[in-house]
């Protein structure tokens, strides 16, 4: 201290030892090995737990799967030092799914030093954890924790389930926490939530909503339309030129209807940048069997694309509606687990499309119309869940999805699959007593192809207008998928469609939409 200070009073601070400095990394085998001593030293010398240390260790351990982070103090001549806290992280629940990663991961061994428990380490390894969670595509993050620590989890976000035993610590008493994973939510609220605000001003009082295609008054066509976002067209043009074709087919498709026709409105910089995007038209629209029936071109201008696609419903059939469901159906997806990621956009797109041959994909394209489900969506950039709760939403009904009985390519998390647009995708409502894939074993003899059940639809719950969608796990345990209140687009309900729900050929079909003056919405 100055005389200066001492002149005027001042009271020296106490000296205080500083926090050690240290960083969270994934543990190397050295790192894991010092976090098995550090949980021995804490759960067995310190508390006393799992008796002579023997159940301290488990199959988690022996999981390759399994992940440990680890707190490393950082050394002055930059050398590993110490660990000073760990815990680890793994799939959940492998006794129940037969070893398979169905997106249900826990954590579990969270110690830290004596000496080091005023330095944060805890809460830093948690939010690690939950971070790693997700990459690795959960959508559940469980933890068993002792009751002590229950409050900072619940501080950093976390939620409490319920209490629990150990085994090996039952003097303790411990509780059952869950981290909220958002990811299917919000990719449901950014994507298509804000539209029922949107188009409020737009819909007739007969709109019938949720159809992935519009009927063409006064005639057997369904119509539909969809854009590609700009910043795709400028990365990858061929892609995107491709992408304009595939989504717009599969809308039609959706409905029931064989496609007819495409029309395309093209912006681009120059001639040079059109024709990659052309190309990609091109293409698609030779590999689907749709004619390019016209459209619109503008040079010297940014990115844009759009394209119309016009389907034709067979006779004496109407299209098949995305609001037909009713409580009580099973929920099916028709899927192409072919493929693989497409390059630049792993986890968000999968291309299940560009290797097959024409045959495979106008077969497959029409698993709706040959199955004839009640109702139906082709699965959109919203993933998996947000379509479900897209047709939920028109069927004025909730919905529960089995995310273990979801079909899903090796390649791809749970987390991935259920949020990414999947290529050739559609989700099928109809009667649990009809076997959808009775219906079109040809179609299952293609490789990669899959339509299983994975899911029912519910009834309105007296607390919620809109039930939304339940993640359901094989526990029995249920996560929410969408958001509080379960809105998809906050469009509502479709017109009422008569209890007849049969779409086969033969039957005789009525939908109660007025044949004049309708607008038709596609979210």
């Amino acid at each position: 201290m100055s005389i200066g200070g001492v002149l005027l009073g001042a009271v020296p601070a106490p000296a205080r030892a500083e926090a050690p400095s240290w960083s969270v990394e994934v543990a190397d085998a050295a790192g894991v090995a010092a976090h098995r001593r550090l949980r021995r030293e804490v759960f067995v010398d310190e508390q006393g737990l799992f008796g002579a240390g023997a159940a301290e260790t488990d199959d988690v351990d022996d999981d390759p799967r399994t992940v440990v982070l680890v707190a490393r103090e950082v050394a002055s001549d930059g050398a590993p030092g110490r660990v000073l806290g760990g815990v680890r992280l793994a799939p959940a629940g492998q006794h129940l799914t037969g070893g398979v990663d169905v997106g249900w991961w826990a954590g579990s061994r969270l110690a830290v030093a004596r000496g080091a428990r005023a330095s944060r380490i805890g809460p830093a390894l948690v939010r690690a954890a939950c971070a790693h969670a997700e990459a690795a595509g959960a959508l559940r993050f469980d933890a068993t924790v002792q009751a002590a620590a229950e409050p900072m989890f619940r501080r950093l976000g976390w939620e409490r389930v319920r209490e629990v035993v150990v085994p090996g610590a039952e003097t303790v008493p411990h509780v059952l926490v869950r981290w909220p994973i958002g990811r299917t939510a919000v990719l449901l609220e950014a994507t298509k939530a804000p539209l029922g605000g949107l188009l409020a001003g737009l819909l007739t009082g007969g709109a019938h909503l949720g159809d992935d295609s519009a009927p063409v008054p006064g005639s057997d066509l369904v119509a539909a339309c969809d854009a590609v976002v700009p910043s795709m067209v400028e990365r990858d043009p061929e892609w995107a030129g491709w992408c304009a074709a595939l989504v717009n087919v599969n809308d039609v498709a959706a409905m029931g209807a064989a496609p007819v026709g495409l029309l395309d409105a093209v912006g681009a910089r120059d001639a040079s940048f059109a024709a990659r995007v052309l190309s990609g038209l091109r293409a698609a629209c030779e590999a689907y069997g749709v004619p390019l029936l016209g459209g619109h071109t503008q040079l010297g201008v940014p990115a844009a694309l759009s394209a119309t696609a016009l389907g034709r419903v067979p006779a004496g059939l109407e299209p098949v509606p995305g609001g037909g469901g009713r409580p009580g159906h099973a929920v099916w997806l028709a899927v192409d687990t072919g493929g693989g990621w497409r390059r630049g956009y792993a986890g968000r797109q999968w291309d299940s499309t560009t290797a097959r041959t024409p045959e495979e994909l106008r077969a497959l394209t029409g698993v709706v119309g040959r199955v004839r489900p009640a109702a139906a969506k082709d699965v959109s950039m919203a993933g998996v869940v947000g379509t479900l709760a897209m047709l939920a939403e028109a069927s004025g009904t909730g919905a529960v999805l089995d995310v273990a009985t979801v079909p899903r390519p090796a390649g791809a998390a749970a987390g991935d699959w259920t949020t990414c647009f999947p290529g050739t995708g559609f989700l099928l409502t109809d009667d649990p007593a009809r076997d959808l894939a009775a219906a079109a074993p040809e179609l299952l003899a293609v490789d990669g192809f899959r339509l299983e059940r994975c899911g029912e639809l519910t009834g309105r719950s007296a607390s919620a207008d809109t039930p939304g969608v339940l993640l359901r796990w094989p526990d029995g345990e249920t996560t929410p998928g969408t958001a509080p209140g379960g809105r998809a687009t906050g469009l509502g309900p479709a017109t009422p469609v008569r209890d007849v729900h049969d779409h086969r050929p033969g039957t005789d079909v009525i939908m109660d939409v007025p044949n004049t003056s309708t607008l038709e919405v596609n979210p």
